[in-house]
């Protein structure tokens, strides 16, 4: 017996599910998780083919919101349940999108807390801001390029869809909240510039570290992530240390 958690929650009041429904859940995060216009709008990007990423956006937007009621009626229909027992073991929509966006970020099969991740870890034993600073940039460098046509698809699902529209705006103020966090352990250092509030310091990084930032500069501008992670590095430096 397992229990089964999708993103920070648990889904089902932490209900118990025998073997047969655990392999569902894994044929329906497969399902999820198995976007092949993710992996061509990736390739797109990195040759900078703008008519790719396009067609290549759209196809993910459709298979992301769209088609989720065919996917879950698929793996229903291959494990034998209902769709109520899918939907009862792994939670509605968006706790379904939710294990999306969670584990784009963690780029593991499974969603890992924000405070458990590599990155972060790494992150609190840095000895100075420019130090955590760098470490961060290439941590969102890495995130942006399996999250960005994710959320960019949620973000535009949430202007028709309110499932999707909650989830967004939990994720949001999730993000604004953990920037704060942020601007305040790079305050601790005694690194950071003095004559700025750490809500200013929180909105800069918050700004730049968006999956609209990255797609702006690129796939729009055909920037490299090298270039991309480097360019953080040097306008978080000049921006918000002394």
């Amino acid at each position: 017996m397992v229990y089964l958690r999708f993103g920070r929650r648990p889904v089902a009041a932490e209900c118990r599910i025998d073997s047969r429904v655990d392999s569902m859940v894994e044929g329906l995060r497969a399902e999820l998780l198995g976007f092949p216009y993710l992996d061509v709008l990736q390739f797109a990007v990195r040759l900078a083919d703008a008519e790719m990423q396009e067609l290549a956006s759209h196809r993910l937007r459709a298979e992301f919101v769209d088609n989720l009621p065919v996917k879950v009626v698929k793996v229903a229909n291959r494990a034998g349940v209902s769709v109520d027992t899918v939907y009862a073991a792994v939670g509605r929509k968006p706790a379904l999108l939710r294990e999306l966006v969670e584990t784009s970020i963690s780029g593991a099969g499974t969603s890992v807390p924000a405070e458990q991740r590599d990155y972060v870890l790494r992150m609190r034993a840095a000895g100075s801001a420019r130090e955590m600073l760098t470490i961060y940039a290439y941590a969102v460098t890495g995130i942006q390029q399996r999250l960005a046509p994710v959320f960019l698809a949620l973000r535009d699902a949430a202007m028709t869809d309110p499932d999707c529209a909650a989830l967004w705006a939990e994720i949001s103020a999730r993000r604004a909240a953990n920037m704060r966090a942020m601007a305040a352990e790079l305050r601790a250092t005694g690194d950071v510039r003095e004559d700025l509030s750490d809500d200013q310091v929180a909105d800069v990084i918050w700004s730049m570290n968006s999956s609209e930032y990255w797609v702006l500069l690129v796939r729009e501008r055909s920037w490299s992530p090298e270039r991309f992670a480097s360019w953080l590095i040097d306008a978080w430096t000049r921006l918000l240390l002394p």
